[in-house]
């Protein structure tokens, strides 16, 4: 079997986590803690980057940061993970959710502005398979209203809109280092913290509502408990296995996106022959191969290609659920204006392998199957099956 996501290995990860092992200091904001901060801060330009135990800590960070009330609402797209919806309704807010573009499926930043009640409080544009969302656009209706914008960048890590690195544009930037990221530790996340000001009450949020970082830079004689927080550090361990994969960012972005590229060249005529629609991504966006995916002409046809895929060993992959449809959803959160490509657009959509480690051969099986699933003599012998 091919499998649809392999975390990247390049090699020096084990290696970093035996250091951490040796160095005695395995917990939360060990050494390898500090070069991934650093990192991140020097290659993105944040204030302050945190390790998270996940992106959807991460995210839960950044709603603790905006001051919500019970009752506040947070525009957001339907078509998101949970965590996305989630971390805002921990802190009592509900969510609004509005219609994607059909071309990136990301919100559309047309339907926010008529979405915002004197209750909005957050917009959270949800960057989808590390494409940017419209972020001119989205930065001036959150300055015209006095709107935090809380970027859900889980996806985006490496991608940049005008030449910026997604995270670091908004108030807040959220990060995943799940294991189905470009980059991984196992599990994991982070928070940008792009505004000086919430950068120590971050900290606390992370250390348990504790004034801890400020005790180990020598800022106060002892610690305590001082705000709202909980233990958002991950184990130096984690950080370990990730600092092996950002020392090597560039080659593993580099290779993804070669792969993408070979996906996208070898359906150009699926996609002029109006079989399938390719992954659209704007003049101002430089993504990150987090993913690639066709758009199928419908639910049953995406349903049939990915039964095709399997019975051939290949694992390929529909995606989210829209939120607003969920139980939560309904419970926690309204649908804003009509509902027109969110829930239709994710019902064709199909996600096929790509991992730093897929081989050529494994790639050229892939292509040749979807070819084959869309060939006239293919779409006869199935339905003579």
């Amino acid at each position: 079997m091919i499998p649809f996501n392999k975390p990247a290995f390049v090699g020096t990860e084990l290696d970093y986590v035996a250091q951490a092992v040796r160095g005695g200091k395995t917990c939360g904001d060990g050494p390898f803690t500090k070069r991934c901060h650093g990192w991140l801060e020097h290659n993105f330009g944040c204030h302050k980057a945190l390790l998270t135990t996940s992106g959807t800590s991460a995210l839960e960070m950044a709603a603790i940061l905006c001051d919500l009330a019970p009752g506040d609402e947070v525009i957001m797209p339907s078509y998101t993970f949970s965590s996305t919806a989630n971390a805002f309704v921990l802190v009592g807010a509900n969510i609004v959710f509005v219609d994607i573009r059909p071309d990136t499926m990301n919100i559309d930043e047309r339907k926010i502005e008529a979405a915002i009640t004197s209750k909005t409080k957050v917009i959270v544009p949800v960057h989808y398979a590390g494409v940017a969302c419209d972020m001119d656009a989205i930065m001036h209706i959150a300055r015209t209203y006095g709107l935090k914008v809380v970027e859900d960048a889980a996806q985006g890590v490496m991608s940049t809109y005008r030449g910026l690195p997604l995270g670091t544009i908004g108030d807040f930037g959220c990060l995943s280092f799940h294991e189905t990221k470009n980059y991984s530790m196992g599990e994991g996340g982070a928070l940008l913290v792009n505004d000086p000001a919430y950068s120590e009450r971050a900290e606390i949020i992370r250390e348990k509502g504790t004034d801890r970082a400020r005790f180990f830079r020598g800022q106060v004689d002892k610690y305590t408990w001082v705000d709202y927080g909980s233990s958002y550090l991950p184990s130096d361990l984690n950080a370990a296995y990730l600092w092996g994969e950002l020392e090597q960012a560039t080659r593993i972005n580099d290779k993804r996106l070669t792969q993408w590229e070979r996906y996208r060249s070898a359906f150009e005529s699926l996609a002029y022959g109006g079989m399938v629609e390719l992954p659209t991504v704007p003049v101002d966006c430089a993504h990150n191969a987090h993913m690639f995916y066709l758009k199928c002409r419908n639910l049953s046809e995406r349903s049939e290609l990915i039964a095709f895929l399997k019975a051939r060993e290949i694992q390929a992959s529909f995606h989210y659920v829209p939120l607003h449809s969920a139980p939560a959803g309904v419970r926690f959160g309204r649908f804003h204006g009509s509902e027109v490509y969110t829930t239709v657009e994710s019902e064709r959509l199909v996600r096929l392998p790509l991992y730093f480690n897929l081989s050529l051969s494994e790639q050229d099986e892939v292509i040749e199957a979807v070819k084959n699933f869309y060939d006239t003599s293919a779409l006869v012998g199935r339905v003579d099956e």
